[in-house]
Formats: C-alpha cells, structure tokens, sequence
C-alpha cells in the first residue's frame, strides 16, 4: 500500500486475531487511500463479526468509512451480551463443531448443524437464507460477506465453548426440549406407543419417553442422563432459564 498512514488500536480482546506488534495502544498503518476501514481491518486478521464498534478520532464512523491520513482510529470488541436485531436468535455451526451444536440442543437453542462440510459458500448462503448466526473458528468463513450474522467460537475446549456462546449471546434456555441429533422439537409420548421401537431391556427399565416431532428418534433418562444433567445444571446455574 502507498497511500494515507493512519494510527489503529484493537481493543485487547481482540489481540487474539492480529500480530504481536500491533497488541499495543496505537500503531501506524499504511491503507491505499481506496479500501473501506472494514476492509483494513479484516486485512490485519480481525473478522467483522468480532467488532462492536468502529471510532474515528472519537466518533462512531461505519465499516464502508475509508480512512484519510493522520486519523486514529479505535476498533472496539463486541459488548456482551450481544443483541442480534431482525429475527428470532437461532444459530448455524459448521462441521468442526457438532458437540458444541449438541450441547446447545441439549440446553433447547435451536442450533443447526451440517455434520458433513459443505463448503464456505454453501455455509454462508444457508445462514443468510434461514438467518442464523453462523459460528466458527475459520476466520475465513467468518470474512463471507454474505452471511447474515456470525461469531468466532474461541475455544477448542467443548465446554468452554458452550459458555462463551451462551455468554456472548443469552439465548432462552429450555432444556430437554430438542432433539441432539437433528435439533426437531421434542414432545412426551406414552410408552405404549413407542413400545414396539424399544429393546427389551429398555421396555422393562424405563417409563418415560419423548419422541422428536421431526425425526422420530426416542429419549428416556439413560445411563448417560446424570452426566447430560450436569451440563444443563451448570449452564442454568449461570446463565439462567427462558423467561416465563
């Protein structure tokens, strides 16, 4: 680049997405006079999604603004919670999250799930057309700019993961009200009437049942409900049940 040099800062959580030297209070950058500050910004690694908010010696200047020389400019994090204005608040994960995907179900947010990669382009399409918050930790994807709305998950660790998506976004939690493994709406049913889809074993065991109203699959309280329950119970602990 050959054209205006500008002082930039990026807000500490968002040091994570740019190289060491600019992890400081300001630091010059050389633009093309052209590129929108949007533009600049995802060029030093921060996606768009991760900004809560563009400044320009002070005021408020959106992302399609393109800077002129000698202006500061401060890159703010997104503020916790999040509000996504324009549709009910449903998520869309890509394929490197599926027990992140599992767990929201678990805890009754509508998260879907593509447990096969269907590529960026596919991704970004499917969140614009059903407008749902893509998470991801490709910062690539995250760049798309047809996606609807998205967020970087920033952590590998499952639960951690759980928790800085239910603290960045609040969803209303309903557990054990989808199903984990297509995320269709769970209903109670009478045993009689899955009986005959039940093994022996599980017939003799166990009373109560609920059933998916879109994919069919049966649920009772299993050997793994304790460990399943604890997660529920951590996440109501800390950030509460729906509203009634």
């Amino acid at each position: 680049m050959n054209g205006p040099e500008i002082q930039i800062s990026f807000d500490p959580a968002l040091w994570l997405f740019v190289a060491a030297e600019r992890r400081r209070e300001a630091g010059p950058v050389v633009t093309d006079g052209v590129s929108t500050l949007g533009h600049v910004v995802e060029s030093l690694g921060v996606p768009l999604t991760e900004v809560g908010g563009l400044f320009v010696d002070g005021r408020a200047v959106p992302a399609s603004h393109v800077p002129a020389a000698a202006e500061a400019v401060e890159v703010r994090a997104v503020t916790r919670p999040q509000l996504v204005p324009g549709a009910p608040l449903r998520f869309l994960l890509d394929v490197h999250l599926g027990t992140l995907a599992r767990r929201l179900r678990l805890l009754g947010v509508d998260a879907a799930y593509e447990s096969e990669d269907i590529g960026d382009a596919a991704l970004a399409a499917l969140s614009a057309a059903e407008r749902r918050v893509l998470l991801s930790r490709d910062r690539g994807l995250l760049r798309r700019r047809e996606i609807w709305a998205g967020a970087y998950v920033y952590s590998d660790r499952p639960d951690e993961q759980l928790r800085d998506v239910l603290g960045r976004f609040a969803p209303a939690l309903e557990p054990w009200t989808r199903c984990t493994a297509c995320n269709g709406r769970l209903r109670d049913t009478d045993k009689e009437m899955v009986r005959e889809q039940l093994e022996h074993g599980t017939r003799r065991t166990y009373d109560v049942f609920a059933q998916c109203t879109a994919c069919g699959r049966i649920y009772w309280r299993g050997a793994h409900h304790a460990r399943l329950q604890a997660i529920v119970d951590a996440a109501l602990d800390e950030f509460g049940a729906a509203a009634a």
